[in-house]
């Protein structure tokens, strides 16, 4: 699957962001390896810790319809009122980062961030999260 078909999927994820106290909104779509993209968008809650990131939202979406392999996610977001192609990479916060390190391979998992369609940056896992903690480390 093509890079800018997972940013189009994300953009519409983020028109779905419930951040009515950051204006923040992010939007992910995250690729399985069976084919299938699970969308996700930040959830916010008054008390703030309850708040629920983009990423992790489609990660436990799919987990919860059982797939557990994925390939990438490209993620997009910033505050309420940018449009495509405008503002900053999003890139994903670090409890998203080890939420990722949990299910992916670091070496072979892409992160990409979008503006837009043409305009986004490709990173590995092993590159946005070095020396993380995983399974492997309770064996």
């Amino acid at each position: 699957m093509e890079d800018k078909v997972l940013i189009e999927k994300a953009f519409e994820a983020r028109e779905r962001s419930y951040s009515p106290y950051s204006k923040f909104k992010v939007g992910a779509a995250l690729l399985g390896k069976n084919g299938e993209i699970y969308l996700g968008c930040n959830i916010e809650n008054a008390a703030y810790s309850p708040t629920n990131c983009a990423e992790r939202t489609a990660f436990f979406k799919a987990v919860s319809d059982g797939q557990m392999d994925f390939e990438a996610i490209a993620i997009v977001g910033g505050p309420a009122e940018t449009q495509k192609g405008e503002g900053d990479f999003c890139a994903p916060c670090g409890v998203c980062r080890q939420v990722m390190a949990e299910f992916c391979d670091p070496k072979t998992f892409r992160i990409i961030l979008g503006k837009s369609e043409t305009d986004y940056k490709v990173f590995l896992l092993e590159e946005l999260l070095p020396l993380s903690f995983t399974k492997e480390d309770l064996k």
